[in-house]
């Protein structure tokens, strides 16, 4: 992936296009080969699903559990793409998850396109 992502709005899409599509067939093993085996992740959702008080996990291993853990708590998670923000080594996701929160999702990549650092970020008012 060409690390200037505000120049190659076709990656971005791409990327972002095959990263909404791996959470919507909730295929765990194609959802994390959008990252590093050292990425982190940040979510206030993580606090409540995984009881990580920090809410922030460490590692595929510790992200997979909590993505497990959570979709099996949502079997109909379904997301929407909404907008996508490119800048350079960092995407950000604009889209709807469950039950239609709007949510974004920034990501830092490495030279080879994984995602090294992820954070999500949720509506505070659902109707905004």
């Amino acid at each position: 992936m060409n690390r200037d992502h505000s120049q190659t709005p076709f990656n971005a899409q791409t990327w972002a296009a095959d990263w909404i599509d791996g959470w919507n067939s909730h295929d765990l093993a194609r959802i994390l080969s959008h990252y590093r085996d050292d990425f982190v992740m940040s979510s206030p959702k993580i606090a409540q699903i995984a009881g990580e008080p920090s809410g922030v996990l460490r590692g595929k291993a510790a992200v997979a559990a909590y993505w497990t853990t959570a979709l099996a708590r949502l079997p109909d998670l379904h997301f929407e793409l909404i907008a996508i923000f490119a800048g350079v080594d960092r995407l950000v996701i604009h889209y709807t998850g469950a039950g239609g929160q709007r949510a974004a999702e920034s990501f830092v990549f490495d030279a080879d396109g994984l995602v090294i650092e992820s954070a999500a970020h949720y509506a505070v008012n659902r109707e905004e």
